[in-house]
């Protein structure tokens, strides 16, 4: 049973990654948070048997926990990883892997030197439908992949707040490191090389602040280009109304289609249609459909520590970072 510790008490730990760790036959040892409405939901609904702390410090010295789960705002990525990596500690890190690129190549090197495994939380790559669409592809079921389109949108106003805490840390470019592009975009980058097993090797971008009040960009438009040859287009978006369709997912290939709506996000299921080259649709089968994205990651990070590392890797997740600040560097934006 793995013994996790929960650095950030969000959202997305409480509603998602906490959850999933006991799903996934895991027990949450401790948490900590510097926010008291968090340590307090922490006791209330998990009470950890290694307690709820302030700072990492004594978290980290907890011999029960083995792996961190890094869930603070982005510009606090670093310190928490180095922290961790210091202690010997394993380290799953929430996307991006951190508000810049220095931050991120110090992350990468400090946890090479220390020989932890590291993973950066790309819970969609763990999606039941984004696997099955990768086998699909693999098999030839559409032909040569010729291009991916992804819209993945939200609202999320300079006032958005899901825990009631009042601090959309998102919204400030000093913490987040940017906007939709820097929050969104790596889920779509990190998945399109996922579903190919093609890397991705060049990217731009177009950015845009049109409707939301605050210094950060709310939609980008992105265009890559993989080392095989295969296009991606990707919108992302924090000005789109929650309730129009706005979560899409294509593959288009030389003899089909691959086409998945609403399986992006947090949640399991959504449906995947595939199109053959006659426009016939049929319904893609899904093996365990409705298994939520968060705990198969639990699951799968706990067999890579068992097996040395398998399916996760800092130099990948550096190289989608480092295409993240392309496409911001070409795209001029204010971050």
């Amino acid at each position: 049973m793995l013994g996790w510790g929960i650095a950030g008490y969000g959202w997305v730990a409480r509603d998602y990654a906490a959850p999933a760790m006991l799903a996934a036959g895991h027990r949450v040892q401790a948490v900590c948070d510097i926010g008291a409405a968090a340590r307090d939901a922490a006791r209330a609904r998990l009470d950890p048997p290694g307690g709820v702390h302030e700072g990492l410090a004594t978290l980290l010295g907890d011999p029960a926990v083995q792996a961190i789960y890094v869930a603070t705002p982005n510009h606090l990525h670093r310190a928490a990883v180095e922290a961790a990596a210091a202690a010997g500690k394993a380290v799953l890190c929430e996307k991006p892997m951190a508000a810049t690129l220095a931050d991120a190549e110090a992350m990468a090197h400090c946890v090479a030197r220390a020989g932890i495994l590291y993973g950066t939380a790309f819970d969609q790559r763990h999606h039941p439908a984004h696997e099955a669409m990768r086998e699909a592809i693999a098999q030839g079921l559409i032909g040569t992949p010729t291009a991916i389109r992804i819209a993945y949108a939200c609202w999320l106003d300079a006032q958005w707040s899901v825990t009631g805490e009042g601090d959309n840390w998102r919204a400030d470019p000093a913490r987040a490191g940017g906007g939709a592009l820097m929050d969104l975009a790596p889920h779509g980058l990190d998945l399109a090389q996922f579903l190919l097993d093609e890397t991705l090797e060049q990217v731009a971008a177009f950015t845009q602040r049109r409707v939301q009040r605050y210094a950060v960009d709310d939609g980008a438009v992105l265009i890559g280009r993989t080392t095989g040859g295969t296009l991606l287009q990707m919108h992302v978006a924090y000005n789109c109304p929650d309730g129009l369709p706005r979560r899409r997912l294509e593959i288009l290939g030389s003899a089909g289609q691959l086409l998945a709506e609403d399986t992006m996000g947090q949640d399991p299921g959504g449906t995947v249609l595939h199109l053959d080259e006659r426009g016939r649709a049929r319904r893609l089968a899904v093996p365990d459909a409705e298994a939520s994205p968060f705990a198969r990651q639990m699951t799968a990070f706990g067999q890579a520590m068992r097996d040395g590392g398998a399916g996760f890797s800092a130099t990948r997740d550096l190289h989608t970072m480092r295409l993240l600040h392309q496409a911001y560097e070409g795209a001029g934006a204010c971050r």
